[in-house]
């Protein structure tokens, strides 16, 4: 006899059949989904093997299905630079399971290759693992990577469409599930409606009215819509409406598919910032500056107005990034932004090139050229005004001037070819002397392929020995000569001797000076050695400036105690200076200063008073000497402040224990201007100019 069915489980045993049924057919409805979209598509397992193909694909790599399916790998079809491309971009397991957009290389059966955008995503069970990846694949030969393969990409990461049928009046006769979770509404509450339920108020009668022209027209429709949920929150979606028609041509139904593109715009709108904008001042980019410059170059044209290219660079700006890091100095370019918005007209444009580059451009001045340099010049002076003012970073005030080339504009010129231009005024601005204004002449040009040339030769000078240390002399009151300042020259074979104004900006921006000035060092301590070796010379202190690159060498100490180890000079001979705009950092240049005045150096503050330091610094700083900047003698006798300045230096130097040195003194008058301030140390003209080192002996005393 048979045993009894139990009807529980009978009815399990059902129940398992019908959901296998309906994930059968769920799998067909996918399958027929993608075999009959316009993009390649296929499912791999966790090994890479593939699990399913759509014909187009197939057609794509010249296999059959049975070739392929269960047998190959998606990386048997890529070139061996995609291969590595492709496993470097498989996420770890755990991470985020997607690519998006990757590019790849397809090779086909006939030996040729095809480029692909390819985006995935893998789906893993309960405990992580991986399953499966499912993927759409782009063909890019005819660059159709439009908005329609985005969204259609987005979809199949995100499930399937958003579907309603309505009949031929529009009302809504059925609707799918992720129509529900995308829109919120119920089958219940949907059905019965028109999709004007879903309306947002933001399109006219015009965009409804054109969509319905297309419908009628061609049966269908396609497009970007705003919608709103039913929860009130604003939804962007790709539509499609198709109409359905019978057998006689009358419309019986409309069916409406929709992906959920929100996301997608967001990141569009990311990714165009990113295109566009620099992130971090948020200022248009390069690219976003040419289109407007090229725009702008058309506006003045057609109106006869001229426009004007602001090319504008920060000085002295690596001193910030080199000494308080490169968030100090993000800080500095994200306020120089700021200022530089607010120094320009609410329709010019504020762009950063990249490092402390910014381009302002100016349109709509005037139709003279004349008068339109001179508003492009009121503005950058605005400019130079505004950044001049100190920057705040936590416990130190940064001072930053700026240097700022012009090119106006009215014709044809390349806006690339305007750029470089006001780039070449700026480079003169700084070669002028910085924070200052420069406009663009042909002329320029001819000066940089110079400053190039004068690169190429400074790059082999040291080797081929043509630098020289000229020697200039330090005097006290009775006018002996008790110490030097070695100078370095550079003698060129074809230029002749090239002064330190030519060059040594262009050593210190390719960081040559770093081993030009080793060479200097070591050639001043063996000049002291020699000294050290007769009888009217023994006594004598010589002074070597050491450059802001140099001197914030994280070796620097450790070089310096080697080259007084290697001569074996008195290090209480050797005096190094040093100007303010090195001592940023405090405490850097602190250690840096004891480490080498324990070996017995000194150390001279040079240029005094026209850079950062505070008062408070200075007294922190284990210095033995201040030089009174030659701008201030100058113009003692002229200007009634500067004498005040001077005074003061010269006491405040002497109350703290310092030598003080007034350079740059020509005449007789300054130096008699000099003493009665209570200066007792003085170099210059007067005295004598830099001299190599015989004409320098030659001005000392026999020995007695």
């Amino acid at each position: 006899m048979d045993a009894p069915i139990d009807p529980a489980h009978g009815g399990r045993d059902m129940d398992l059949t019908r959901a296998a049924e309906k994930l059968g057919a769920l799998e067909d409805e996918i399958h027929h989904l993608y075999e009959h979209v316009p993009f390649g598509s296929h499912a791999l397992d966790a090994q890479g093997v593939y699990l399913d193909i759509n014909s187009l694909e197939l057609s794509w790599l010249g296999y059959s299905r049975q070739e392929i399916v269960g047998k190959r790998k998606l990386t048997d079809f890529l070139t061996p630079a995609s291969r590595l491309m492709l496993l470097r971009h498989l996420p770890a397991p755990g991470l985020n399971n997607v690519i998006a957009d990757l590019e790849l290389e397809l090779l086909r059966r006939d030996g040729t290759s095809m480029p692909i955008a390819l985006n995935s995503v893998g789906f893993a069970d309960a405990a992580g693992k991986l399953l499966k990846r499912r993927a759409v694949v782009f063909d890019l030969r005819e660059k159709r990577q439009n908005k329609i393969h985005q969204l259609v990409a987005a979809q199949a990461f995100e499930g399937l469409s958003g579907t309603y049928i309505t009949d031929s009046q529009q009302v809504i006769q059925q609707v799918n599930h992720a129509f529900i979770e995308l829109t919120g509404y119920s089958a219940q509450e949907a059905v019965g409606q028109t999709p004007r339920l879903l309306s947002s108020g933001q399109h006219d009668t015009a965009f409804y009215q054109a969509m319905w022209s297309a419908l009628n027209k061609y049966g269908r429709w396609q497009g970007e819509i705003c919608n709103r949920r039913k929860d009130g929150s604003a939804i962007t979606l790709w539509l499609s409406v198709s109409a359905v028609l019978d057998a006689a041509g009358a419309v019986t139904n409309y069916i409406g598919s929709f992906f959920d593109i929100t996301a997608t715009k967001a990141a569009e709108a990311e990714l165009l910032q990113l295109a566009y904008f620099d992130p971090l001042t948020r200022l248009p980019n390069r690219r976003l500056l040419l289109d407007r410059l090229t725009q702008a170059q058309a506006v003045a044209k057609r109106s006869g107005l001229c426009g004007a290219v602001l090319f504008v660079d920060l000085d002295h700006f690596k001193a910030i990034n080199d000494t308080r890091g490169h968030e100090a100095g993000d800080r500095v370019l994200v306020e120089t932004a700021r200022r530089l918005r607010a120094a320009v007209r609410a329709g010019d444009s504020v762009a950063r090139l990249g490092g402390d580059e910014f381009v302002v451009l100016l349109e709509g001045l005037d139709e003279k050229a004349l008068e339109s340099a001179a508003q492009a010049e009121i503005v950058a002076k605005k400019i130079l005004e505004s950044l001049a003012q100190s920057y705040q970073l936590d416990d130190i005030e940064f001072h930053c001037s700026a240097s700022i080339g012009i090119e106006l504009f009215a014709d044809a010129t390349s806006a690339v070819d305007l750029i470089q231009h006001a780039d070449l005024a700026m480079y003169q601005s700084k070669a002028g002397g910085r924070n200052r204004v420069r406009f663009f002449d042909s002329s320029m040009q001819t000066q940089v392929l110079g400053r190039a040339a004068l690169d190429h030769d400074l790059r082999h000078a040291l080797e081929l020995q043509q630098f020289q240390l000229f020697f200039q002399p330090q005097v006290n009151l009775q006018g002996q000569i008790v110490a030097a300042e070695a100078l370095l020259r550079w003698h060129h074979p074809k230029r002749g001797l090239v002064a330190p104004g030519e060059f040594i900006a262009l050593a210190e921006e390719t960081e040559l000076i770093v081993p030009i000035g080793l060479w200097v060092l070591e050639t001043a301590c063996a000049q002291l050695k020699d000294w050290e070796g007769q009888a009217r010379t023994r006594h004598m202190r010589l002074a070597v400036n050491v450059s802001a690159c140099q001197y914030r060498q994280d070796g620097f100490a450790v070089s310096v105690q080697k080259v007084l180890s290697a001569s074996g000079i008195d290090p209480a001979k050797l005096v190094l200076e040093v100007t303010e705009s090195m001592m940023l950092d405090v405490p850097d240049a602190i250690a840096k200063m004891n480490a080498l005045k324990a070996l017995g150096v000194s150390f001279s503050m040079d240029d005094f008073g026209t850079g950062y330091s505070s008062l408070v610094s200075l007294i922190q700083l284990p210095l033995s000497e201040l030089k009174i900047d030659q701008s201030f003698v100058g113009q003692l006798g002229a200007d009634a402040s500067v004498g005040v300045i001077v005074r003061a230096t010269i006491a405040m130097g002497h109350a703290l224990g310092l030598e003080v040195v007034a350079e740059g003194v020509e005449t007789q008058a300054q130096r008699e201007l000099l003493v009665k301030k209570g200066c007792q140390r003085f170099q210059g003209y007067l005295f004598s100019r830099p001299v190599p080192i015989e004409a320098f002996e030659a001005l000392l005393p026999q020995a007695q």
